[in-house]
């Protein structure tokens, strides 16, 4: 991060390049942990991208467009389970990782108060946030943070998770509210299901060594269906989102098992009408009463030493709390001050995270290998003997480039000292020298893509990063963009994940791969899927297995099976199709009528992710008519820009990308959405809608969300995603939330579902008959 006190101002053309590299590489870190959990950077490393696209968009605000990073928080939609739309948005919060830091924001906090301030500190533990939401004292719905405002639907989980009561004690519950928490496995449980883990695991191998199988194909299975969990983190979200009703056996044991190992604190509220409280800390009590499990470990402070002295004293202890924890949440304690404060796109502004230092280990480096990404990006992996640091086992750090495996001062065969960044991201700080022995030897940048050749360079002058050019065919971009189509934020295609992804475009045999690119995927047949063979590699270091009697490379395949008895005695006696090469194709066919904006994000267009892609979906209809819109059409739409804009019009622009566009077409994609009227209210002119701007809000009854602006934009209308004075109607739901709030004291018209339904029928007129009268 660059200090402004330190250096020149940038002029206006400088700082735009800037901003653009930088939203970029925003746009990637979130894309790849939210998408592909794969290729992350450190919290620091991120953090300073945001610091210094902060401050440019602070110089220069004509840079902060409606695509910035610093507006948005990021997270992809699943289909695994049903979408929940929040009543209040689940925002995330702002980071500190030093006491001067902290102390700092404090400090600006309490002026903005502009009077004196009563803090709450709690300890942030470290798992995975949920809302539950409770109608007259009844839970209705429990879900996950999502993007925000949409999470998925974990109700037929959250019900068996220990602390979550189906109805709260007490009476005089309101009508509808929100509760915040967070979903944790205690470090003893944690401990105890992996334990469990390895008793199915032993279990799995006696049974099948029992009936014969080889006990190292036996151990494979038993590994691949009962894993060692890394961390209690991921075992809690994982726990939580699991489809245990899809479970059978010993998986629904192990399934049930991780459910009943979950436990809840609740540490807020989000959607609820005028609460009987004034303070944070009082929520808390009343929280308690209803039955909800809060934490014992929080206090409130009336300066910022007692802040400061909460931090010290739980960064010395943080290891006896019940639970695993990476820091501090520091809040304003006043409820009323929250609202005064107020909030980012992306967090409030009466509350802020501390970040512990994260634990540091000791390891050997073994060697340093180069990866090629989805995006030709050629990035140096640091792979080291296994060390567990932060509570998980840690093989692997991303170096990022050459010009930083050169700043660490790393050499082959060195001890390393390796942390986990804000106790998440693996990351290796630097040599132990005064332990080298003279073995140790420099690493080398190849000058030419390990996966397929091509010469390694910079995608433009000036940048660092070393990208193969060799976009269309290198089977490492295949396989990184084939595996991102299935992807949750993408087609969420289940069995099209990395090892499937790997098979189609880079099997070792056959020599041709069915996949050359990504505009064959919905072309794929058994016939292309039962011959493919892979080869067996170690988990460890990646090497091929070797077959300890025939000295062979193990290889094996992952679409193909022998006939069975009864198969063989109806004369079926050649490999036949997996149960893997069967729900492949029978999850491709399903996703070619997946919405729009999937699509979009499957093409793997740079910075079109979950939310630009649903813009665009929604204003323009099809593919066809977003190739077709201009620069300025493109930026116009909310929550696109120009950096999108430039993007898509540079990725249609490419011949064998509209290949992949006509080929997916071709095969039955559904690459438009049914019915669109075309790009935006404009296509819709003479409209009972045209030229009327509407907010829908909350559950309206008979429209799912995407339906209820799809019905907007359809009549004419523009299905505008905020409420402001321009908005003319705005259709709320139960859990409407915060912008039925504002409606109001704009002095808006609010209409019900019924109304909303006449709106986008009959247009607005017809709600002026005295049988429509207005909420």
């Amino acid at each position: 991060m660059t200090d402004a006190a330190d250096s020149p101002l940038p002029t206006l053309d400088s700082a735009r390049a800037e901003a653009e590299a930088l939203t970029g590489q925003i746009l990637d870190a979130r894309d790849a942990y939210y998408g592909r959990d794969a290729e992350l950077v450190d919290d620091a490393t991120y953090d300073g991208w945001m610091h210094r696209l902060e401050e440019l968009e602070r110089l220069y605000p004509e840079l902060q467009g409606q695509d910035s990073p610093t507006l948005t928080v990021g997270a992809a939609e699943s289909t695994m389970f049903a979408p929940v739309e929040h009543a209040e948005r689940m925002l995330s919060l702002d980071n500190v990782f030093s006491p001067e830091e902290l102390a700092e924001w404090c400090v600006k906090a309490q002026a903005s108060a502009g009077r004196a301030v009563r803090w709450l500190t709690e300890l942030k533990i470290d798992g995975l946030a949920i809302s539950l939401r409770y109608e007259n004292g009844v839970l209705t719905s429990a879900a996950t943070r999502g993007d925000g405002r949409v999470g998925e639907d974990v109700t037929f989980n959250a019900v068996r998770v220990t602390g979550i009561p189906q109805r709260l004690s007490g009476t005089g519950h309101p009508a509808v509210v929100e509760v915040r928490g967070e979903v944790f496995i205690p470090v003893a449980a944690f401990a105890e299901l992996n334990a469990l883990q390895s008793r199915l695991r032993d279990q799995v191998v006696a049974d099948s060594t029992a009936r014969g199988v080889d006990e190292e194909k036996a151990t494979r299975s038993a590994q691949r269906r009962f894993p060692a969990f890394a961390n209690p983190r991921n075992a809690a979200s994982g726990g939580l989102r699991q489809q245990l009703d899809k479970k059978s056996g010993l998986e629904h044991e192990a399934g049930l098992a991780r459910l009943q190992s979950l436990r809840l604190y609740v540490h807020g509220i989000g959607a609820w009408q005028d609460p009987p409280v004034a303070a944070q800390s009082e929520v808390y009590a009343l929280l308690a009463e209803w039955g909800l499990p809060t934490s014992p470990s929080f206090r409130t402070a009336d300066d910022v030493g007692g802040v400061l002295d909460f931090v010290a004293h739980h960064g010395e202890h943080r290891h006896s709390v019940e639970h695993e924890i990476d820091g501090v949440v520091v809040k304003v304690d006043e409820l009323a001050l929250h609202d005064e404060l107020g909030a980012t796109s992306r967090a409030p502004r009466w509350a802020i995270a501390y970040k512990y230092p994260p634990e540091q280990v000791n390891t050997t480096l073994l060697d340093i290998v180069v990866s090629v990404g989805r995006t030709g990006r050629a990035t140096p992996f640091a792979v080291m003997a296994p060390a567990r640091v932060a509570g998980s086992v840690v093989r692997q750090a991303t170096l990022h480039n050459q010009d930083v495996v050169k700043a660490k001062g790393v050499l082959i065969g060195d001890t390393v000292v390796l942390r986990k960044a804000g106790d998440v991201i693996p990351e290796v700080l630097g040599p132990v020298v005064e332990l080298r022995d003279g073995s140790e030897r420099a690493f080398v940048m190849p000058t030419h893509c390990p996966e397929c050749g091509a010469a390694l360079a910079p995608a433009k002058e000036g940048d660092i990063d070393l990208r193969c050019p060799n976009t269309r065919t290198c089977p490492a971009q295949v396989r990184g963009r084939v595996e991102h189509i299935g992807s949750r934020g993408a087609l969420d295609i289940e069995a099209l994940g990395e090892v499937t992804a790997a098979a189609l475009t880079q099997p070792s045999s056959p020599q041709a791969p069915p996949l050359e690119s990504e505009a064959a995927l919905f072309e794929l047949t058994l016939e292309q899927l039962v011959p493919i063979e892979v080869v067996v590699r170690n988990a460890e270091t990646g090497e091929p297995r070797i077959d300890q009697t025939t000295g062979e490379i193990v290889r094996r395949a992952p679409f193909r099976r022998n006939p069975s008895a009864a198969e063989k005695r109806e004369g079926l006696t050649g490999p036949q199709p997996s149960a893997q090469a069967l729900t492949l194709l029978d999850e491709l066919e399903k996703a070619k009528t997946k919405e729009l904006w999937r699509f979009l994000v499957a093409l793997n267009i740079r910075h079109v992710g979950p939310v630009a892609a649903r813009a665009l979906a929604q204003w323009f209809g099809s593919v066809a008519a977003i190739r077709g819109a201009g620069r300025d059409q493109l930026a116009a739409v909310e929550g696109v820009g120009g950096i999108i804009a430039d993007s898509l019009i540079e990725w249609f622009e490419t011949d064998w990308h509209a290949d992949i566009v006509a080929r997916w077409e071709a095969a039955g994609a559904r690459l438009e959405i049914p019915g669109h009227p075309g790009p935006g209210a404009a296509a819709a002119a003479g409209g009972v809608l045209d030229g009327v701007t509407v907010v829908a809000t909350g559950s309206l009854e008979g429209y799912t969300r995407e339906g209820a602006q799809e019905a907007i934009i359809a009549a004419g209308g523009k299905a505008a995603s905020s409420v402001s004075k321009k908005t003319d109607f705005v259709a709320a739901g139960p859990g409407a939330g915060s912008k039925l709030a504002k409606a109001e004291v704009l002095g808006l018209r609010i209409i019900d579902a019924a109304q909303f339904k006449v709106l986008v029928e009959q247009g607005p007129a017809a709600l002026e008959a005295p049988d429509a009268d207005a909420v």
